[in-house]
């Protein structure tokens, strides 16, 4: 089994949903020694199946995949329904057509069961689990086929439940970090305790390895989280921007534009909460935004694609971490050999 504490390169490229984490990305993280994630949420199993393939012909080394745990979606119909109504203004300028709410109901468990069958079936290096803690049997029958298991946690109470239940190490994901809130409770707030404290506080509490994510985007910052007893420091938005990111044009462009100066946590785009580019639409509509994952997110789904085909990223989910602007067009391989070099450099300087 992988020792996550070894990590040649003590660096993991987080995992990027909707295929932002190519298998040319992980496979580049993979070559500067590095651990890449595929993200399978929102995937169908068979698409996650074909992006495992395709990574393993591109390299031999380890690798990661990550599955959302399902969840019930807290928000009821009505409120849901009103969130429609709420934006159905968008969605009559943009000129597309929100679905209505009883038709997303049925996509609520983003095909788990045959995602962690192909886990089981075809085992790989890592799993790992963001949104909750999956039952100790999966965990155990995961570890069982020689796969480290990961769990992300947001708070001390939710890693002592992931260290119970038999997870190998935690990514310990601080508010800092960009995109979806590891929470497991979908509907509670999320929270506030700056990642260096958050790491401290779970690292007191398990001892299990631990991943620290959150908003990382400089090799002083990766050195910093190893000397605060990080096994490994996780990026997400510090990838977004390379050549091999399946991120959009413009959700890599605005990313260093000038207009989005700041991040913030909303509701509005998904019904959970996520660390974007502080945009017009999640200014308007967060306050009005049931916790609603992930009906939300498929209701907004047409207004989002649409955005990004008339190239408007105010209507646009640009997630992003609180260090988006350091983002740079590197390729995955050179990006990741920088940041370890300038983390050996600042460590060297601390000595």
């Amino acid at each position: 089994m992988l020792a996550l504490d070894r990590l040649p390169v003590p660096i993991v490229q987080a995992p990027l949903a909707r295929r932002i984490s190519t298998p040319a990305l992980v496979a580049a993280v993979a070559e500067a020694g590095a651990l890449g994630f595929l993200a399978g949420g929102y995937l169908t199993a068979a698409e996650l199946a074909a992006d495992v393939a395709a990574l393993r012909r591109r390299t031999a080394a380890p690798f990661g995949v990550n599955l959302f745990a399902p969840q019930p979606c807290p928000a009821t119909d009505p409120e849901l329904d009103a969130y429609r109504a709420r934006l159905l203004p968008e969605a009559e300028r943009l000129g597309v057509a929100l679905p209505p709410v009883a038709g997303v109901a049925a996509r609520d468990d983003d095909d788990w069961a045959a995602k962690l069958d192909l886990l089981l079936a075809h085992p790989v290096p890592v799993a790992s689990f963001t949104f909750g803690l999956p039952a100790a049997g999966v965990l155990a029958a995961l570890r069982e086929r020689d796969t480290a298991v990961v769990v992300t946690v947001t708070t001390v109470a939710e890693a002592r439940r992931a260290a119970t239940a038999g997870a190998d190490a935690l990514c310990v994901q601080g508010p800092e970090a960009g995109g979806h809130r590891g929470t497991f409770d979908p509907a509670a707030p999320p929270g506030a305790l700056p990642l260096l404290d958050l790491l401290a506080e779970v690292r007191a509490a398990v001892s299990l390895p631990l991943l620290a994510a959150g908003g990382l985007a400089s090799g002083h910052q990766v050195s910093t989280v190893l000397r605060a007893g990080a096994a490994a420091a996780q990026l997400g938005t510090a990838y977004l921007r390379t050549p091999e990111s399946g991120a959009s044009a413009l959700h890599k462009a605005s990313l260093v534009d000038p207009r989005f100066d700041c991040t913030v946590v909303t509701r509005a785009f998904s019904g959970r909460p996520a660390r974007g580019l502080a945009t017009r639409f999640s200014r308007e509509h967060e306050r009005h935004a049931p916790a609603g994952y992930p009906r939300v997110h498929w209701l907004t789904s047409p207004l989002r694609a649409a955005g990004t085909a008339a190239g408007d990223p105010d209507v646009v989910a640009m997630w992003a971490g609180t260090g988006h602007a350091a983002a740079t067009e590197e390729g995955a391989t050179e990006l990741t050999r920088r940041l370890w070099a300038e983390a050996e450099q600042a460590e060297g300087a601390t000595v």
